[in-house]
């Protein structure tokens, strides 16, 4: 990208404002540097450095209009939304400055062996993201494209303590206080929803089968990323259509029939059944892999109950019928959270160790 190595070194300084310390992270978008910003008193922020390729910054376009909208109506931050502090537009490439978070639960759960989080963790992290989403839902907005990647620790310094069984060191973080980030791909009520949202595994049945989207779509991939958080591995881990419809199924029970009836994708249909072989070597890795929801239990203890109810209400295949997240934040499974897990932000903000 013509003049990227520019304005991407350590020492340089943008806006007169803006020291570049360290890369944070690169995408397909740019780069996120972390730096000190001298109009706030020397505070480390994110710096979002968009390529300057114009499908790129119209995108970054997009996102600016959407955080200033949340900026807007939380302006006190207590919904969770990652706080946009300033953009501008540095020889063509948009920039966009950030509060500095640390790992995402993803990086957390990947530096971690794939550990899963305790049912407390999971617990106090869905909690938030129910929260956070509710309130863009509230403000007509959709995030359509919610993951781990894109659920944000505030601080992810953790204790270690050393598995004797498995011989090796395991992470706890200490404090599960997370921001939600990347609208990006957000959408208002109002605006052309495109056929197509979320990353492949996180993907809700209405948009595989393109009957329109809403609000209910980021409810499943909440769904999809609690399952995650409570077992360290991903629900859907396919790349195909059809067997992701099979994986469905094999967790869930059958495809509705009014959805099948309604799709225009009928080349995944036949006689108003999924068309799918077991016999198949997918068939066979579907067997394998998947099983029904209430079989990956750990626990036959009340509250590893109530969140499989909890998470059966969001994986639920009618958008209509799907829980909402007004509804979700008032579930059984939040009844019993410690004192300061729930309500806002800001009681959470402490070094939280919420006991495995």
């Amino acid at each position: 990208c013509r003049g990227w190595h520019l304005i991407c070194r350590s020492g340089d300084v943008l806006q007169e404002r803006y020291e570049i310390v360290s890369t944070l992270g690169e995408g397909t978008f740019g780069r996120v540097m972390r730096c000190i910003d001298h109009r706030r008193g020397g505070a480390h922020v994110a710096l979002k450095i968009i390529k300057n390729v114009e499908k790129y910054k119209e995108a970054a376009r997009l996102e600016i209009n959407v955080l200033e909208k949340i900026n807007e109506k939380d302006p006190d931050n207590k919904f969770l939304c990652v706080q946009m502090y300033d953009w501008f537009d540095y020889h063509g490439h948009m920039c966009i400055s950030f509060e500095l978070l640390a790992l995402s639960t993803f990086d957390f759960l990947k530096e971690n062996n794939y550990l899963p989080y305790s049912i407390g963790q999971v617990r106090h992290m869905a909690y938030q993201i129910c929260l956070a989403v509710k309130f863009l839902h509230d403000n007509k907005l959709t995030h359509t494209d919610l993951k781990p990647e894109n659920i944000l620790f505030v601080n992810s310094d953790f204790t270690m303590t050393y598995n004797v069984e498995k011989k090796r060191e395991e992470r706890t973080v200490k404090s599960t206080a997370v921001r939600v980030v990347d609208f990006g791909s957000a959408t208002f009520d109002h605006e052309h929803h495109s056929t197509i949202v979320s990353t492949r595994h996180y993907r809700a049945p209405e948009v595989i089968l393109e009957l329109g989207w809403s609000h209910p779509c980021d409810v499943w991939s909440i769904g999809c990323i609690l399952f995650e958080y409570y077992l360290g591995f991903t629900l859907f881990q396919t790349h195909d259509n059809r067997e992701h419809l099979a994986m469905m199924e094999r967790i869930l029970g059958p495809v509705p029939s009014r959805m099948i009836r309604k799709t225009r994708k009928q080349k995944y249909f036949h006689r108003g059944r999924l068309d799918w072989d077991e016999t198949s070597s997918s068939g066979k890795y579907v067997r394998e892999n998947c099983k029904p929801l209430r079989r990956y239990l750990l626990s036959e203890a009340e509250d590893h109950h109530q969140f499989f109810d909890l998470i059966e209400g969001m994986l639920e295949y009618e958008p209509t019928k799907r829980l909402a997240l007004a509804d979700s934040l008032k579930h059984p499974f939040f009844e019993n959270m410690g004192h300061g897990e729930g309500g806002g932000s800001k009681t959470w903000e402490g070094n939280r160790d919420i006991s495995r």
